[in-house]
Protein backbone atom coordinates (compact mmCIF):
# COMPACT_ATOMS: atom_id res chain seq x y z
CA UNK A 1 0.00 0.00 0.00
CA UNK A 2 3.08 2.27 0.33
CA UNK A 3 3.49 2.14 -2.95
CA UNK A 4 0.55 3.46 -3.90
CA UNK A 5 0.79 6.25 -0.99
CA UNK A 6 4.47 7.45 -3.39
CA UNK A 7 2.23 6.62 -6.60
CA UNK A 8 -0.52 9.39 -5.57
CA UNK A 9 2.05 12.16 -4.17
CA UNK A 10 4.07 11.34 -7.59
CA UNK A 11 0.97 12.15 -9.68
CA UNK A 12 0.25 15.02 -7.59
CA UNK A 13 3.85 16.60 -7.89
CA UNK A 14 3.07 16.12 -11.84
CA UNK A 15 -0.49 17.21 -11.77
CA UNK A 16 0.08 20.26 -9.67
CA UNK A 17 2.90 21.28 -9.99
CA UNK A 18 5.10 19.97 -12.96
CA UNK A 19 2.81 20.18 -15.71
CA UNK A 20 1.47 23.65 -15.15
CA UNK A 21 4.72 24.79 -15.28
CA UNK A 22 5.84 23.00 -18.31
CA UNK A 23 3.08 23.65 -20.00
CA UNK A 24 3.55 27.60 -18.79
CA UNK A 25 7.25 28.11 -19.39
CA UNK A 26 7.26 30.74 -21.67
CA UNK A 27 6.03 32.76 -18.21
CA UNK A 28 8.90 31.69 -16.66
CA UNK A 29 9.98 35.60 -15.67
CA UNK A 30 6.65 36.14 -14.01
CA UNK A 31 6.42 32.01 -12.01
CA UNK A 32 9.83 33.65 -10.25
CA UNK A 33 8.30 36.98 -9.65
CA UNK A 34 6.01 37.70 -6.64
CA UNK A 35 3.14 37.33 -9.01
CA UNK A 36 1.25 40.59 -8.24
CA UNK A 37 0.54 41.00 -12.05
CA UNK A 38 -2.04 38.24 -13.65
CA UNK A 39 -0.54 36.67 -17.06
CA UNK A 40 -2.93 35.04 -19.77
CA UNK A 41 -3.80 31.55 -19.88
CA UNK A 42 -3.61 29.46 -22.45
CA UNK A 43 -6.75 27.00 -23.41
CA UNK A 44 -4.40 24.11 -22.08
CA UNK A 45 -3.07 26.11 -19.02
CA UNK A 46 -6.63 26.13 -17.99
CA UNK A 47 -7.38 22.74 -18.28
CA UNK A 48 -4.09 21.70 -16.50
CA UNK A 49 -5.05 24.16 -13.63
CA UNK A 50 -8.81 22.71 -13.58
CA UNK A 51 -7.87 19.37 -13.76
CA UNK A 52 -5.39 19.55 -11.10
CA UNK A 53 -8.24 21.43 -8.67
CA UNK A 54 -9.72 18.21 -9.23
CA UNK A 55 -7.00 16.02 -8.38
CA UNK A 56 -6.93 18.20 -4.84
CA UNK A 57 -10.38 17.62 -4.22
CA UNK A 58 -9.90 13.44 -4.14
CA UNK A 59 -6.55 13.24 -3.40
CA UNK A 60 -6.76 13.68 0.22
CA UNK A 61 -9.60 11.30 0.67
CA UNK A 62 -7.39 8.58 -1.04
CA UNK A 63 -4.76 9.28 1.48
CA UNK A 64 -6.87 8.91 4.38
CA UNK A 65 -8.64 5.89 2.72
CA UNK A 66 -5.35 4.48 2.21
CA UNK A 67 -3.87 5.18 5.67
CA UNK A 68 -6.56 3.87 7.05
CA UNK A 69 -6.59 0.91 5.25
CA UNK A 70 -2.91 0.44 6.52
CA UNK A 71 -3.78 0.43 9.72
CA UNK A 72 -6.67 -1.89 9.76
CA UNK A 73 -4.76 -4.40 7.44
CA UNK A 74 -7.83 -4.37 4.97
CA UNK A 75 -6.46 -4.74 1.32
CA UNK A 76 -8.05 -2.39 -1.13
CA UNK A 77 -4.81 -2.67 -3.21
CA UNK A 78 -7.04 -2.67 -6.53
CA UNK A 79 -8.93 -0.01 -5.42
CA UNK A 80 -6.24 1.81 -5.19
CA UNK A 81 -4.27 0.77 -8.12
CA UNK A 82 -7.53 1.50 -10.21
CA UNK A 83 -8.09 4.92 -8.73
CA UNK A 84 -4.47 5.74 -9.78
CA UNK A 85 -4.61 5.14 -13.42
CA UNK A 86 -7.91 6.55 -13.42
CA UNK A 87 -6.63 9.71 -12.37
CA UNK A 88 -3.85 9.58 -14.60
CA UNK A 89 -6.34 9.46 -17.53
CA UNK A 90 -8.70 11.56 -16.16
CA UNK A 91 -5.88 14.21 -15.97
CA UNK A 92 -4.52 13.52 -19.62
CA UNK A 93 -8.01 13.24 -21.32
CA UNK A 94 -8.70 16.74 -19.37
CA UNK A 95 -5.83 17.95 -20.98
CA UNK A 96 -6.48 16.93 -24.58
CA UNK A 97 -10.18 17.84 -24.26
CA UNK A 98 -11.77 14.50 -24.37
CA UNK A 99 -14.83 15.25 -22.66
CA UNK A 100 -17.14 11.67 -22.20
CA UNK A 101 -13.68 9.38 -21.45
CA UNK A 102 -12.84 12.10 -18.74
CA UNK A 103 -16.16 12.01 -17.43
CA UNK A 104 -16.32 8.28 -17.60
CA UNK A 105 -12.52 8.41 -15.84
CA UNK A 106 -13.80 10.80 -12.87
CA UNK A 107 -16.39 8.97 -11.95
CA UNK A 108 -14.44 5.61 -11.68
CA UNK A 109 -12.06 6.99 -9.28
CA UNK A 110 -14.84 8.09 -7.20
CA UNK A 111 -16.48 4.81 -7.53
CA UNK A 112 -12.46 3.44 -6.11
CA UNK A 113 -12.89 5.82 -3.13
CA UNK A 114 -16.53 4.49 -2.26
CA UNK A 115 -15.12 0.98 -2.73
CA UNK A 116 -11.82 1.67 -0.58
CA UNK A 117 -14.66 3.18 2.05
CA UNK A 118 -17.22 -0.10 2.05
CA UNK A 119 -14.13 -2.32 2.15
CA UNK A 120 -13.12 -0.42 5.28
CA UNK A 121 -16.95 -0.95 6.98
Amino acid sequence: METYILMAALLALFQIWLIPMVINIKNLPWMMSARDDGVEESVLLQRAHRASKNLQESLPVFMALVLLAMVMKVDVSIYACWWLILRVAHGATYLVGIPYIRTIAFIGSIYCLIMMGVCLL
